[in-house]
């Protein structure tokens, strides 16, 4: 009776352990499977995801994959900026930013690497690519240690040598693409100053003989030609400038995270409103000539002279509202708008 229940409590005892140790080992494969899920969700950019792992799991942050980067390191590889953004909530930065991968490479190394993915190719135009790397360069550089900006991979490269040479065709074809856009858009500056100029001295309705005023130096409509012909001369002028700084620029690799992407949206401005402005100068001077008879005739003109303005503002609106966003709205695209971790 009593070796009986003596093999039947350490029945039960391995019973229970055989128990625990399948839930330990079910939680355990638990962990690992979320953490593959919860590098593969940071390489797709699905902040909301891994925010619901880690309430979940929050040891899951210090995981590493099999190349030895964190969650942090694939969104920065992977120019995945939300989820980066939960960096700043973790309050363990001095930490997580001390670890190299498998190939020495820092977290400035990886955003020295240029990706070619498909995220860089939603950004309209290669020189705002380019303006993208360096901002995603900067930022990383701001929260690692200053003696980490020293540090080689074990290919021997520091991580600004590597920035320059990973990104040495995109530099290329971005001075291409600001050089293009700037000689193009130069060419119509240049054409609008020299229109409006000579319609300064060639008023409508011409001058009088005696005194050589204007003739209808009086009438509003001649006022606004005036002042509209001035302002776009004005503007042209102010346009040609700006492409011209952009044509003769040095063209470092500095320039495009703020120089070249300001001047080229400072001249794409001034020559919409040059446009702007010589239309409705152009259509001033039908309002001093058919001010008496067939003062429908202005009205028509008014109206079709609107076209190359809309035009224009269909076809340049786009780039210049990527160059404004892209320059003075990405400063904050690194930081988190709300708290969404804690």
């Amino acid at each position: 009776m009593t070796v009986d229940r003596k093999i039947k409590r350490k029945g039960k005892k391995e019973g229970h352990r055989s128990r625990d140790e399948e839930t330990t080992s079910q939680v355990g494969s638990k962990r690992n499977y979320s953490s593959r899920v919860l590098f593969i969700a940071a390489e797709m950019g699905n902040t909301q995801f891994i925010v619901e792992l880690l309430r979940l799991y929050p040891d899951l942050i210090w995981k590493v994959n099999d190349n030895n980067q964190s969650i942090f390191h694939v969104a920065i590889s992977h120019r995945q900026e939300g989820v980066y953004s939960l960096f700043y909530e973790t309050g363990m930065m001095g930490l997580i930013t001390l670890i190299k991968d498998v190939n020495g490479n820092t977290m400035l190394h990886l955003a020295a690497m240029n990706i070619n993915n498909k995220r860089l190719q939603e950004i309209s135009g290669v020189a705002l690519q380019m303006q993208r790397e360096l901002l995603w360069y900067k930022e990383v550089e701001g929260i690692l240690p200053p003696s980490y900006l020293e540090k080689k991979n074990n290919a021997g490269l520091l991580p600004r040598e590597l920035f320059t040479q990973d990104h040495k065709d995109l530099m290329s074809a971005s001075e291409k693409w600001m050089k293009d856009t700037a000689s193009h858009c130069m060419v119509v500056s240049a054409l609008i100053a020299t229109i409006v100029f000579a319609a300064a001295f060639t008023v409508p309705g011409g001058y009088k003989q005696d005194t050589g005023v204007p003739v209808f130096l009086h009438r509003k409509a001649f006022i606004v030609f005036v002042i509209s012909d001035a302002i776009s001369l004005i503007f042209a002028t102010s346009s040609i400038l700006m492409f011209l700084y952009i044509l003769t620029s040095r063209y470092a690799e500095e320039d495009f995270l703020e120089s070249l992407p300001k001047k080229l949206m400072r001249g794409l401005a001034a020559l919409f409103l040059s446009v702007v402005a010589m239309m409705v100068a152009f259509s001033a001077s039908f309002f001093v000539l058919y001010h008496n008879k067939l003062i429908w005739v202005p009205y028509v003109i008014t109206v079709f002279s609107s076209l190359p303005v809309i035009l224009y503002a269909r076809h340049e609106y786009g780039l210049l509202i990527d160059v404004y966003n892209s320059t003075y709205r990405s400063k904050d695209l690194f930081k988190p708008k709300k708290h969404m971790l804690y």
